[in-house]
């Protein structure tokens, strides 16, 4: 059996967290796949779990678990895991899939591969992951009883399986003291966010150090708004106060796979390519033809994008924009 970590926000599954179970069916090969959800929403958010391949969803239900506590969440993987003795355990290569399983590993004194994009074999098993911020793929033997591994976010498609209507749930309290809860989640901020998110644009225009100053986003920006999509912008753009950080793209930013990622003005560091690289095409606009970023375009136009970006954006409403 393989026992998959399912993030949710309330009832809603994250997206990673199916893409997760897809690859965990792979990795089953005729063994069931069940899942943990932990906290509320868990019951309602497992409901279609079943179509994606998920026979029974076990549901940690505490009233402590409202907020989420990495040790807490390690815990209920642990009661898990000695109660069902599972092959592997997967979890999505998120923030709280990575941090999770680091706690399990280092409690369990396990191995742990993060962000995997494939996994063959059978134990040990070969695993292809992705290292040094998306520069490099590794392939390594994971020597781990079970297998602990992340799923590389958009590395793995989130497919369909034919499944119950329903999973069967079975709940349980997990056994938690005091460390479990030492470190948690004390507030919500939210931020105030219009149109299109970064994570499901389909079309991305991203600034960088060359678009000179907060003021010179106004283009991109109406450049996004004509093609429905996003602004996003690199660290040193977040860096220098320009736009905030949640429209930073890259490794300690958000990893996003639109069909279109327009990178003006963005030189192209491992980071920032680490979270754009799931683009189906890249196109740069940049002064620099030997900026690194133009080893990972599929289009480039060399040239000053203040003069370049309002041109693009005439000719699209020439061609029947608004």
């Amino acid at each position: 059996m393989v026992l998959v970590l399912v993030e949710h926000d309330g009832p809603e599954v994250d997206e990673l967290s199916l893409q997760a179970i897809t690859l965990a069916r792979e990795l089953a090969t005729g063994e069931p796949v069940s899942a943990l959800l932990v906290g509320v929403g868990g019951r309602e958010a497992a409901a279609p779990l079943a179509a994606h391949g998920v026979g029974t969803a076990h549901i940690a239900e505490d009233e402590r678990l409202t907020e989420y506590a990495p040790g807490a969440w390690a815990t209920s993987v642990l009661e898990l895991v000695d109660r069902l003795e599972p092959s592997a355990v997967v979890a999505a290569g998120t923030n709280r899939g990575n941090e999770v399983l680091g706690h399990v590993a280092a409690r369990m004194d396990q191995p742990f591969a993060a962000n995997c994009v494939q996994v063959a074999g059978e134990g040990p098993l070969e695993v292809t992951r992705i290292r040094w911020g998306g520069s490099l793929l590794e392939e390594a033997r994971l020597h781990g009883d079970p297998a602990l591994l992340s799923v590389a976010p958009h590395a793995v498609a989130a497919l369909a399986a034919d499944g119950a209507d329903a999973p069967a749930i079975e709940a349980f309290t997990p056994t938690l003291d005091d460390a479990d809860l030492l470190v948690q989640v004390a507030e919500h901020v939210s931020t105030e966010t219009s149109g299109v998110s970064l994570a499901e644009a389909k079309v991305i225009v991203s600034g960088g150090r060359g678009v000179g100053s907060a003021e010179g986003f106004g283009i991109l920006e109406e450049l996004a708004g004509l093609l429905g999509g996003a602004v996003g912008c690199s660290r040193v753009v977040t860096s220098s106060g320009w736009r905030p950080h949640t429209d930073q793209v890259g490794q300690t930013g958000t990893k996003v796979s639109p069909d279109l990622y327009i990178a003006c003005g963005i030189s192209g560091a491992t980071q920032h390519i680490a979270g754009c690289k799931g683009a189906k095409k890249i196109l740069a606009i940049n002064s620099d033809a030997e900026a690194p970023i133009m080893a990972s375009a599929d289009y480039a136009v060399i040239g000053d994008l203040t003069e370049i970006v309002p041109a693009v954006t005439a000719e699209l409403r020439k061609a029947g924009g608004p």
